[in-house]
């Protein structure tokens, strides 16, 4: 499953990034009802989830006019809504109802929402530095599942928490998944770019994991191949869907468990981290701390006042002996009741007994 990404890059360095050559890729914005790509600001990135618009790579093609043919393969970068909407849909574009940023890759070819987009060729490839993954096949709960931040392996010395790292934005290998995108049209008209992931069962590289991986393209021949839809076919195309093998991760804290955290310490290696607590958390832990102080005073006021209690302990045995004596003297008038109270005795040292076991 692919549920959280993560992409700061701005549009000029991402353009470069995905470049094979000195020459940048087309950035190609579409109205999108009026939203953009905002990963490179207020680090909005670093926490990419569903119904963010965020960028992808499409082949040049689907923008030429019907009869145009481009005299060679130049894929563009176009940002789009993560999350197909259905075309059949009316109204509010978010409210359709149905969880699309996923399309599973073993009922592809029977759903009526994915198989029409294939079969036209609308493939696209998903850009993103890394994602991140929970670890669902553990018996605990969804609040303590261990989060891990999946990215490519990079050359020496970049690392993909630290940016001062990565100098040149050439040299960082943006993580690349396979996707589907279609063109979403409201009641007036306006239009909205929109795409899916496509996932898989996922083999021994992260089945420990999750029981689905993301179908990623390893290589900028996969991606070729899987954007240019003139060339290859659809069926020649889902066979580039292959198992990853080439894969880096480490863990990260729970930070990135909301959606609303977006900061950079949602990519950081969780032994690195330092969380500060909250406000909440230090008064919590204040309130507790005073309420336990202030159940050690009373304690210790009853630790002091028991003692007195005792000094008076000693009039009572004073009492009982001489209950004891008396009870003696009637002994010896009435063998009888000797017996009778021996009886008591023994019943009383039953219940003794049975209070103890409870």
């Amino acid at each position: 499953m692919c549920g959280r990404t993560c992409l700061t890059l701005s549009p000029d360095e991402i353009c470069e990034a995905c470049s094979k050559t000195d020459q940048k890729l087309e950035w190609r914005s579409e109205p999108n009802l009026g939203r953009r790509y905002e990963g490179h600001i207020d680090n909005k990135g670093y926490n990419t989830t569903p119904q963010d618009i965020t960028p992808v790579l499409v082949s040049g093609d689907h923008f030429l006019d019907e009869n145009e043919k481009s005299e060679e393969f130049q894929p563009v970068v176009v940002p789009m809504l993560w999350g197909i909407i259905p075309r059949y849909h009316k109204g509010d574009y978010r409210k359709h109802g149905l969880t699309t940023n996923n399309c599973r890759l073993e009922g592809l070819l029977e759903s009526r929402i994915y198989k029409p987009l294939l079969k036209a060729g609308q493939r696209c490839v998903v850009l993103c530095e890394g994602f991140y993954e929970w670890q669902t096949v553990t018996n605990v709960k969804s609040s303590e599942r261990k989060v891990f931040y999946i990215f490519f392996p990079q050359e020496k010395g970049v690392k993909m928490e630290d940016k001062s790292t990565w100098n040149d934005v050439k040299r960082l290998k943006l993580f690349m998944c396979a996707g589907l995108f279609d063109v979403w049209y409201d009641e007036n008209g306006d239009t909205m770019y929109n795409y899916t992931v496509i996932t898989f069962e996922s083999d021994k590289t992260l089945a420990w994991l999750h029981h689905r991986t993301p179908a990623v393209l390893e290589t900028q021949q996969q991606v070729d191949d899987w954007l240019d839809f003139r060339r290859v076919s659809d069926t020649e195309a889902l066979k580039l869907l292959t198992q990853p093998r080439n894969l880096e991760w480490y863990q990260v804290s729970k930070t990135v468990n909301n959606s609303r955290n977006k900061s950079a310490e949602c990519n950081k290696p969780l032994s690195e981290e330092k969380v500060p607590k909250s406000k909440m958390m230090q008064q919590w832990l204040t309130k507790n701390t005073k309420n336990e102080v202030k159940n050690e005073q009373i304690s210790f006021k009853e630790e002091l006042v028991s003692p007195k209690k005792e000094k008076i302990s000693p009039k009572k045995e004073g009492n009982s002996s001489k209950n004891e004596e008396i009870s003696v003297k009637k002994e010896k008038i009435s063998p009888k009741g000797n017996k009778k109270r021996s009886s008591d005795e023994g019943n009383s040292s039953k219940d003794t007994k049975r209070t103890k076991i409870e």
